[in-house]
């Protein structure tokens, strides 16, 4: 059968709504707790700035799906669609469950990072743990090789060097999230092309909970997504490049799994140039530099604003570049 786009638009919508409408109540507890981005080297903001914009996206995603949950429990029987979904959810109810615990997980490790200023290694530890407790759920790359522990290490890396990658996006008004929205917005459209509507749900519920996020940080800021919120963005679109399959008798081409590649080719183009760059000068990687794409577009003469939009639509062109 295939499955309702009154659905995909119910998550997309739910989501967009109650970040929107949350992000305000999460900027005022932010305030009221010191947890903000206080002006300083390399900001160009004269005040603080409510870290608050990881909290709203867990928000938008985590009301709409208990939501549904109890929807389904109570009206499942007249409403179209939801035995698909009932079977699919009993089929992967542990990937699920693994799936969002690891998203308050990161959330909660970013949110340290936030008060804290975690030290890298403490950091690095609790991302490596979210990974592994991924990755033994099942929620695992292959690449066509049989080998449990191939699939381990590889889905482990993937995940680190994604949710890094997005962190390290996190440098300019709008940019993390933008991207971040295009990117679950090309996964949801492949994942529902393809018949696999909770991944599609997952998709389009993030596609959603980030942009309404956007209206509160691009062009101007009132909230920052905060390490809370940069690493909740790497974490779902890297869970997201994993959950499709990208080959399969439908789509029978061994190519088609460089997909997420080009869906992501903005972020993780950027982290392995910083990281060899760093690395050239003698720093550690993980220490901030003005050295991204978009720093260098400013040099260029860009506008913040304009430099954001460029790289958003170089994000957009690789993405039809993949659904092709």
């Amino acid at each position: 059968m295939n499955f309702p786009f009154n659905a995909y638009l119910a998550a997309f919508a739910s989501a967009f709504a109650t970040t929107l409408v949350t992000l305000p109540l999460w900027r005022k507890w932010c305030l009221r707790t010191g947890l903000v981005d206080d002006p300083g080297r390399r900001k160009i903001h004269e005040s603080p700035i409510p870290l608050a914009g990881g909290l709203a996206v867990l928000t938008g995603l985590l009301l709409p799906m208990l939501a549904a949950a109890l929807v389904l429990q109570l009206h499942g029987g007249r409403i179209a669609g939801a035995e698909a979904l009932l079977y699919g959810l009993g089929r992967r109810v542990g990937q699920l469950a693994a799936i969002l615990g690891g998203a308050i997980g990161i959330v909660l490790l970013g949110w340290l990072d936030d008060k804290h200023e975690l030290r890298p290694l403490p950091k690095f530890a609790g991302q490596l743990f979210i990974a592994a407790l991924v990755a033994a759920t099942g929620v695992r790359i292959t690449l066509f090789v049989p080998s449990v522990l191939f699939s381990y290490a590889i889905t482990i890396l993937w995940l680190l060097t994604v949710i890094n990658a997005f962190n390290f996006m996190d440098n300019m008004n709008g940019l993390c999230a933008g991207l971040g929205a295009i990117a679950a917005g090309l996964f949801g459209i492949v994942a529902a092309t393809h018949g696999q509507y909770l991944v599609a749900l997952i998709a389009f519920l993030t596609t959603g909970a980030l942009l309404g996020f956007l209206p509160h940080n691009f062009p101007q800021a009132s909230a920052f997504l905060g390490d809370a919120g940069s690493h909740l963005v790497g974490y779902l679109l890297a869970v997201l490049a994993i959950l499709p399959h990208f080959y399969s008798e439908l789509n029978p081409r061994p190519w088609a799994v460089i997909t997420p590649l080009l869906v992501l080719a903005v972020p993780l183009a950027d982290l392995a140039w910083v990281v060899i760059l760093r690395w050239r000068n003698g720093q550690p990687f993980y220490v901030g530099d003005t050295n991204h794409l978009s720093h260098r577009l400013v040099r260029a003469g860009l506008s913040r604003t304009t430099a954001v939009a460029l790289i958003w639509l170089t994000a957009v062109a690789l993405g039809a570049l993949a659904l092709l």
